[in-house]
């Protein structure tokens, strides 16, 4: 019997062993299956549609970027090491359109001072061949910069570099979003992506619904780049940027119809539609001695200052948006950008006031940054004029 028992106890236990080594095999199969799944899924092909509806690949998320515009949108979405990525960008449409915001931010990352430039599409700077030679995996362009390239796009992707095109300056919820998903996918960084994305629909959504239950509204509205001083016409805004804002939120775009995009209005026209509302796109040039300046760094003092000229010209003082107090400062900068649902909110309390009472644009411009970005919103963004001594 012993003999038996002991037969019986050698097979238990090499039965045992076997079962063991099956679940063993099994195991690390498992193991490598996974293994084998995170690495293809860490590695698979990246599809997006761009704005421009061209579908665009990348192996995996870019690490090497040609930044040509929609900088501060760039670093929402990729995050605090977004910079990390860039590897050239079109310097001149941020340095010298936006000299102390770009200040700001070269102060909080200093890497900003050293990265290459490659010109850009406004001026005809723009190289196809500093480009390539930067090594990206990705070319980030605005779709109006696409435009401009022309030719130069297909250069580009002849040496086997992907280019992407956003598009904010379209002034709408669907472009807005979709550049943003677009950007969060190629960069790796969906999730930021994402809650920015849903930040901006939510917020133009409550303006939507404020609008709706404040019932239309017939102000009118002139805009006017307040870039070369009183003693010249400066853009308005027809079908894009401030144009497309002020036609979203129901106000009256004085220059709706009248010109394209952007472009001047005559003074004669002006002062026959007698706009309630007069807001002067200013901003942070350089040169610019008559300019009413508007940003990062900006002294309210001098900004209302430099107002006081345009309300000077002949016939303004006449004017509905004069008389009742309905000239206001706004910043250039702050247009087709992830964070212009505050000047939206700035607009539209203009254009409903009861509606709007309880929305405080300028905390919420300061919130912003505050909670997206590496630099504080410290300067002047949005200011109704008041006259010295008032």
């Amino acid at each position: 019997m012993r003999e038996v028992g002991a037969v019986a106890g050698r097979f238990t236990n090499k039965m045992f062993q076997t079962r063991k080594k099956t679940l063993m095999k099994r195991v690390l199969f498992a193991i490598a299956a996974g293994l084998l799944a995170s690495a293809s899924q860490a590695f698979a092909e990246i599809k997006v549609t761009d704005v421009k509806g061209r579908e665009v690949t990348l192996e995996k998320p870019a690490e090497r970027v040609v930044l040509g515009f929609y900088y501060e949108d760039f670093l929402a979405v990729v995050g605090p090491d977004a910079l990390d990525k860039v590897v050239a960008l079109s310097l001149s449409t941020w340095k010298d359109w936006r000299p102390n915001q770009f200040a700001a931010y070269e102060k909080a990352l200093p890497k900003l001072s050293s990265i290459p430039d490659v010109g850009n599409t406004e001026d005809s700077t723009f190289s196809v061949e500093k480009v390539i030679a930067a090594k990206p995996d990705l070319v980030i362009l605005a779709a109006w910069a696409y435009d401009a390239l022309g030719e130069g796009v297909k250069q580009i992707e002849a040496v086997g570099i992907p280019v992407v095109t956003l598009d904010y300056n379209a002034q709408t919820v669907e472009k807005h979003v979709l550049s943003t998903e677009v950007l969060g996918k190629v960069m790796g960084a969906e999730e930021r992506a994402a809650k920015l994305a849903d930040n901006y629909r939510s917020a133009m959504a409550d303006i939507d619904a404020r609008i709706k239950a404040a019932g239309p509204t017939t102000r009118k509205v002139y805009f006017e780049l307040a870039q070369k001083g009183a003693a010249e016409v400066g853009n308005s805004y027809g079908d894009s940027m401030w144009g497309a804002l002020v036609d979203k939120l129901g106000g009256v775009n004085i220059a709706k119809g009248q010109i394209g995009n952007w472009g001047p209005l005559s003074p004669e026209y002006v002062l026959a539609q007698k706009p309630d509302l007069i807001f002067l796109a200013g901003s942070e040039w350089v040169n610019k001695p008559q300019s009413v300046q508007v940003g990062f760094g900006a002294d309210p003092k001098v900004t209302r200052e430099r107002m006081a000229g345009y309300l000077g010209r002949p016939g303004w003082s006449e004017l509905p948006a004069v008389q009742q107090g309905g000239v206001h400062a706004i910043y250039h900068g702050g247009a087709r950008t992830l964070s212009d649902y505050v000047y939206a909110q700035y607009i539209a309390k203009q254009l409903y006031p009861e509606a709007f009472k309880d929305v405080h644009p300028a905390r919420n411009i300061e919130r912003y940054y505050d909670t997206w970005l590496p630099i504080k919103a410290e300067g002047v963004f949005v200011l109704p004029y008041v006259a010295a001594g008032q």
